[in-house]
């Protein structure tokens, strides 16, 4: 069975100590589980086996007009000037191996990477079967992606430690409920 990777939200605003979401303690995880380094290990195992690799994005066009104001996530964006496309907040962070020529990149505007972006198309176009999930947060983005790639019918796995949360306590209660419908691995089993 094909199997693509999605690395989600690992953007600026929300993993790099100068963004305001990081602040909650995204940045924080990062540093002290050495994330981008297992990030960074799954991507170059699926590099290597030459299998697809797509990154998800949070962005909201500049004049926010597609941005859910009635989100308990996301709906002060605007008031804070964050995770607008074409700015700094919305980039993928360069500790990530991101290779802007050759990688494929789906926005969102929601928390799920499936919310309307196309994707469960595109890996249908690409004979994907079978999903391997990375990303930021744990129990937003990353829960909320298995969930929907469950329910388009695909295999889901979730890479555990190429995924961080605000603190341990939130990324541990999605890995009691992920198995529910993903199973659980880790960079080293890639």
């Amino acid at each position: 069975m094909k199997k693509a990777l999605l690395v989600i939200d690992y953007i600026n605003e929300i993993v790099d100590a100068n963004g305001k979401l990081a602040a909650k303690g995204y940045a924080g995880f990062i540093t002290e589980h050495d994330t981008f380094t297992k990030l960074n290990t799954t991507i170059d195992a699926f590099r290597k086996a030459g299998d697809p690799i797509i990154f998800v994005r949070l962005a909201f066009n500049p004049a926010y007009t597609n941005q859910p104001k009635t989100s308990s996530v996301f709906g002060k964006a605007h008031e804070f000037g964050i995770l607008a496309d074409g700015t700094w907040s919305s980039e993928i962070n360069s500790a990530v191996d991101y290779r802007k020529e050759a990688d494929e990149v789906v926005v969102k505007t929601r928390v799920s990477a499936f919310h309307e972006t196309g994707l469960t198309d595109l890996l249908r176009k690409k004979g994907v079967g079978e999903v391997y999930i990375t990303g930021v947060a744990t129990d937003l983005a990353v829960e909320a992606a298995a969930r929907s790639a469950h329910d388009n019918d695909f295999v889901v796995k979730v890479v555990t430690d190429a995924c961080a949360a605000a603190n341990q306590q939130d990324h541990e209660k999605s890995l009691h409920v992920l198995p529910k419908f993903a199973q659980l691995v880790t960079s080293a089993d890639l």
